[in-house]
């Protein structure tokens, strides 16, 4: 899972919003509070000197509406000995105008005495005779230092009449500074307790955020499958209820996904113990499970044909599509013989439906019917070669008889030779039924061995000796046998009948003059025994067919030397008895060379030497 970043953290989020807020209301009552602040001490400072002014001005009207003598002092001296005891830290000037001249006629200032006399220039001075009322303004004294003087211009009046103006000009500058003074405070105090306020904020966050935080890693643990792990609950308010309901939940979905994960085993334990392949798609017929059986079935890659489509993966769609396999009610037989294998497959389509009848998918279930298939053919073979094999000799003795109870029977050159054409046939009925007997008896669970140690070289020299001595054709026998003993486990009279079969056959399709080798060959764990003849040889794509019950390569020459087409079965079948092999090789025109093994043990031989 993305980390989450520092600045996107519910914690720093938290935070922030808390002194954001305690911010904004800390600047919305900075603003307010300095604003009124400022606007007392301006107003408190202006009142002062106001209530100054008015007490000065009434002693200036004592003084100009005094009449004077010749004795007494000028209006000038007066008004400047009232000024000298107005001096104050905080007023810089006090000036007294006259009304008509508007002369000035006293300064505070002692260093500013020269414009005595002098008519004043201040428009406030006149805006405050013509108007008889105060006019006040704030400027800056000095545009270096940006000091800020408060400049008062007050009408005299006595009575209703207004005899003169008051000018004062004042340092407010001082009130500025203690504004200053208090800002810096406040700011101070703000830091403060925005510190505080963020600690608090993480504090306070923190007890937010820990079970949030304890759910989020119990969700990530949920995800990776963990569900052991429980949200601790800090309290009875709804951040505790979520915590106490996420519990809940995780022990359900523990509960469910212990569920899920028991049957999702059986599920894998049913499939993947099933002899029958099993195919599941989804609504779109796209292979969403396939097991091993199937795979194997189809040669194919689980991992290559999910998502495959279902009519791709059987190669049938040409002929149908998915609609038509959830419409389908039989089994379809899929055949993927090949020319040299035979291979069939039988499937059995189910469809996925939720209960409200929509199609949610599709289970094919395959079963490899390859052997039942062979056995079918094999079985309608071995009825039909029966059939045939049995009918060609009972023909042809029926014929024989009805020509002899015709009245052939009275000619003393035909009878003779009907009567030994129908001995032929009836040996041959009897050696065929043999033949079947054997295999019947070897097909059978019953079937057993009667084994005993036998030196397989003396055994094969006394068959060979039997054939070499009726034998009825000028063939040379050639013997490649060790003279050494070697011993192994055999039935007699089974190995007997395997050696008859295979020299037998040897010998009818050798040709006059023709020879037939006869060797033993000792190996590590095995002795190979191969019979050779020089015949016209077998067709390279039948030497496999062979050993297949009632084929024959040449089947009117077989029939005509007496076959019946299960000597080499026979001989197969006991040999794979012996836990032996079998097998042969031919060149045509040349010869064939049939050559079977069978278990040996040098330590068991060495035991009886």
């Amino acid at each position: 899972m993305k980390k989450v970043g520092f600045f996107r953290s519910i914690n720093v989020k938290f935070v922030i919003i808390y002194v954001l807020l305690i911010l904004v209301a800390l600047q919305i009552i900075g603003v307010y509070f300095v604003k009124q602040l400022e606007e007392t001490l301006r107003t408190n400072f202006q009142t002062s000197l106001k209530e100054r002014i008015n007490l000065l001005a009434f002693t200036v009207v004592e003084v100009m509406e005094k009449e004077r003598t010749p004795e007494d002092t000028i209006l000038e001296e007066d008004i400047k000995k009232i000024l000298r005891d107005f001096e104050s830290g905080d007023i810089s000037e006090v000036r007294v105008i006259e009304s008509g001249s508007l002369k000035i006629i006293g300064t505070s200032n002692p260093n500013n005495q020269g414009v005595v006399g002098q008519r004043t220039t201040e428009l406030m001075v006149k805006q405050s005779l013509e108007l008889e009322d105060d006019q006040s303004d704030i400027k800056i004294d000095d545009l270096q230092t940006r000091n800020r003087i408060w400049v008062l211009s007050t009408p005299i009046k006595s009575g209703k009449k207004v005899i003169g103006a008051i000018y004062l000009v004042a340092k407010i500058e001082t009130v500025f500074e203690q504004m200053k003074t208090i800002n810096g405070i406040f700011a101070t105090g703000t830091a403060i307790a925005l510190f505080f306020t963020a600690l608090l904020g993480i504090l306070l966050a923190q007890t937010i955020t820990r079970p949030i935080t304890d759910m989020k890693k119990q969700a990530i643990a949920m995800a990776k499958g963990n569900f052991s792990r429980k949200v601790k609950v800090y309290g009875n308010d709804e951040i505790g209820t979520l915590a106490i309901t996420f519990n809940n939940l995780t022990k359900k979905l523990q509960e469910a996904q212990a569920m899920t994960e028991g049957e999702r085993r059986k599920l894998s334990s049913v499939l993947s113990y099933m002899t029958d392949g099993v195919i599941a798609t989804d609504r779109k017929g796209r292979v969403i499970l396939i097991n091993d059986p199937a795979a194997q079935m189809l040669n194919v890659s689980r991992e290559t044909v999910l998502t495959q489509p279902i009519v791709s993966l059987l190669s049938i769609d040409d002929t149908n599509s998915f609609e038509d396999l959830l419409e389908e009610k039989d089994s379809l037989l899929l055949d993927y013989s090949t020319k040299t294998e035979r291979y069939f497959l039988r499937a059995n389509f189910s469809v996925i439906q939720k209960e409200t009848g929509f199609v949610n998918g599709l289970i094919a279930v395959l079963h490899d019917i390859t052997d039942q298939e062979k056995i079918d053919t094999e079985r309608r073979e071995f009825v039909a070669n029966v059939s045939h094999e049995l009918r060609t000799p009972l023909t042809t003795m029926r014929s024989y008889l009805e020509a002899l109870a015709d009245g052939a029977w009275k000619d003393e050159e035909i009878a003779p030779n009907f009567l030994e054409v129908t001995r032929t046939e009836t040996e041959r009925m009897i050696r065929l039924v043999n033949d079947l007997l054997s295999l019947s008896k070897m097909d059978s669970t019953d079937y057993r061995l009667t084994i005993e140690w036998v030196n397989i070289v003396d055994f094969y020299h006394r068959i060979i000796d039997r054939f070499e001595m009726s034998k009825e054709k000028n063939v040379t026998f050639n013997r490649m046998l060790p003279e050494n003993k070697i011993f192994v486990e055999i039935d007699e009279d089974k190995m007997t009948q395997v050696l008859y079969n295979i020299i037998s056959n040897a010998l009818k399709y050798s040709p006059e003059g023709g020879k037939i080798t006869f060797s033993i060959q000792e190996e590590e764990d095995k002795v190979t025994i191969s019979i050779s003849d020089e015949g016209m040889g077998i067709p390279k794509e039948n030497i496999g067919k062979i050993f297949d019950r009632f084929y024959r390569v040449d089947k009117a020459r077989t029939r005509n030397l007496g076959g019946t087409g299960l000597g080499l079965a026979i001989a197969k079948e006991m040999i794979n008895a012996h836990s032996g092999a079998i097998w042969a090789t031919s060149e045509e025109g040349k010869g064939t060379v049939i050559s079977f093994s069978l278990p040996y043990e040098r330590s068991e031989e060495d035991e009886w030497l």
